[in-house]
């Protein structure tokens, strides 16, 4: 049974691919489509279920789960909106070999299934990821696109997700702006709900506890469009101990994005001033 905190986020979701829809695509309904199989994709679920199961009972890490990956395809989504809307194309779009509709897609997919490694293991988990996407990226790209004059469309989505789901650990290069999106809507996903569970755990102090002490600190993530920059992020924490996450998870992964020229980054405690790192 889907949670009231994971109910709320894929809520979320719809709504923005629906507005996108409407404004953006005037009709095109696959990326609709696609996220409505997705969410109601009982093995995707059962993948998301079982990378908590490994990230938080296993190895004692935050959130790898339903909610997380909904969360980053939100982000990523909401980002790739404001650059649409900035007049700026996708690599897909200015390679011509395809359309905003299926960067949309490549986005989702990318979003939705790049932690499924967490089911084997930490370490590496990008490129199990990977692995495990390939054939269900596959399977549910079928179901929309089943002709044969559809596997060039095929092809170039899977692509695109795939080098997201690969590089979202800024471990591979990588070099289209949808894959660059996902490194940092992954990395805006550090509120402190993320960190509840493993702070709940009763376990001896180890090392890494820091990235749970960190993310319990902040209290909200803005992503808007920026002033100087096409997408602006704001980071507003309740104690100092979340620059740990802003400068060891988040400004790694923006410096090693293909968009990170499309992005200004502000972080400070809440009743501070805030700190522009970009």
């Amino acid at each position: 049974m889907k949670s009231q905190k994971e109910l709320a986020v894929e809520e979320k979701v719809l709504t923005l691919t629906g507005e996108m829809t409407e404004n953006i695509l005037k009709g095109d309904d696959l990326p609709k489509r696609l996220i409505r199989l997705l969410l109601a994709d009982n093995e995707l679920k059962s993948i998301h279920d079982y990378a908590n199961t490994v990230s938080i009972s296993r190895i004692g890490l935050n959130d790898h789960g339903p909610v997380h990956a909904k969360k980053v395809c939100y982000n990523a989504l909401k980002m790739l909106r404001i650059l649409h809307e900035a007049g700026i194309r996708t690599s897909i779009e200015t390679e011509g070999a395809g359309t905003f509709a299926d960067s949309m897609m490549a986005v989702m997919l990318a979003s939705l299934l790049h932690d499924s490694g967490m089911t084997v293991a930490r370490k590496h988990h990008e490129m199990y990821s990977a692995i495990i996407a390939y054939s269900y990226i596959n399977d549910i790209l079928r179901q929309l696109l089943p002709e044969d004059s559809d596997i060039m469309q095929r092809t170039v989505i899977r692509s695109l997700a795939l080098e997201g789901i690969a590089g979202h650990m800024a471990t591979n290069a990588i070099h289209s702006l949808e894959a660059g999106l996902i490194l940092i809507a992954d990395g805006c996903d550090m509120t402190k709900g993320r960190a509840r569970i493993p702070l709940e755990i009763p376990t001896k102090p180890t090392e890494g506890d820091i990235h749970k002490y960190s993310a319990h600190s902040i209290e909200k993530v803005k992503i808007t469009k920026g002033e100087e920059c096409p997408i602006k992020i704001e980071i507003h924490m309740r104690s100092e101990v979340g620059f740990f996450q802003v400068e060891e998870v988040l400004i790694p992964k923006i410096s090693a994005s293909p968009a990170q020229h499309l992005v200004e980054l502000h972080a400070g405690v809440v009743g501070e001033e805030m700190k522009r790192y970009r």
